[in-house]
């Protein structure tokens, strides 16, 4: 497979620093949340901002759709999730989830449930059906938690967590305590994706120590260290179609990375600063990129 990273000049966004993004299912939408406490809904077809959210003073680190029931939800540096209906534009819900930075969110693919980690070590699961109750607090990190992410297999029954304590864990929703606990790096990790190859289901994490691993599930072993970048990974993602993955970096570049024999593809700077945030989306039959960094937002064309 050859793969290469055409960035187009005219679709490069400005904006204050990016720290998530998600793309919405069936709408030409992308979901930026930004350091300065705003939320937007971007067309990227357009190339407009759709919504524009002004959701605290604080920083929000993450912002995720449930399309089924055409809803955002929000965590932010104030430690409070919040709910808007992207429809109406209403705020539906708003809580304090945790007692420090919430860092990530996952929805679940089918279920009513909402899972969040913060700075305060703890991930927690929240029920929608049940007006937002909090229904299972999952305790075993002893530092910073950041990021999570269902598993796509298992019916969605597991997850897996990823912190600076340098551990990565996998849980069950009906058990407070992890099922697998790895110390998969040397320093912090900062994000993780599930992989499936061959009919077998990996893990990709990406550390403080400048390198991602991609971790054999079943064995429990790291079959892969990628290295090439030069200051934390800070962002990764395995690419919904291609048999690719991609990683970001606080040294301003993006690697693109084979996921069947995880050699290195592909090396660019991002000319927006540090990366914080990698999604995909389809335009035109096209596969596009779109990479969240300091001063905005990049749209490049996979070819």
């Amino acid at each position: 497979m050859t793969l290469a990273i055409e960035i187009e000049k005219k679709h490069i966004k400005k904006s204050e620093r990016v720290k998530s993004l998600e793309i919405h299912p069936t709408e030409p939408w992308v979901l930026v949340s930004l350091y300065t406490g705003t939320v937007q809904i971007w067309n990227y077809q357009s190339q407009t901002v759709e919504k524009n959210y002004q959701v605290s003073e604080s920083p929000v680190r993450s912002a995720k759709f449930i399309a089924r029931e055409k809803s955002i939800v929000v965590g932010s540096d104030d430690h409070f999730i919040r709910v808007y209906n992207y429809t109406t534009e209403e705020k539906t819900k708003e809580f304090k989830a945790h007692d420090d930075y919430i860092r990530s969110l996952a929805v679940h693919p089918s279920l009513p449930y909402v899972l969040s980690c913060s700075d305060d070590t703890m991930i927690k699961l929240w029920d929608w059906e049940k007006d937002w109750a909090c229904t299972q607090i999952f305790k075993g990190h002893n530092h910073y938690v950041m990021q999570v992410a269902f598993n796509p297999k298992d019916q969605n029954q597991t997850f897996t967590s990823v912190s600076l304590d340098c551990t990565m864990k996998m849980w069950n929703l009906s058990s407070s305590d992890p099922i697998l606990e790895l110390e998969a790096h040397s320093k912090g990790i900062n994000c993780v994706d599930f992989l499936t190859c061959n009919d077998k289901q990996y893990l990709i994490t990406g550390s403080d120590d400048h390198t991602a691993k991609v971790w054999d599930l079943q064995n429990q072993t790291c079959v892969q260290i990628l290295e090439g970048h030069k200051n934390n990974i800070s962002a990764l993602a395995l690419h919904p179609e291609l048999p690719a993955f991609f990683t970001g970096s606080e040294d301003g570049t993006f690697s693109v990375w084979d996921a069947t024999n995880y050699s290195l593809l592909n090396t660019q700077i991002s000319e927006l600063g540090r990366i914080w945030a990698i999604g995909f989306a389809s335009l035109e039959d096209s596969h596009i990129l779109i990479i969240g960094c300091d001063e905005g937002m990049i749209i490049g064309k996979i070819v």
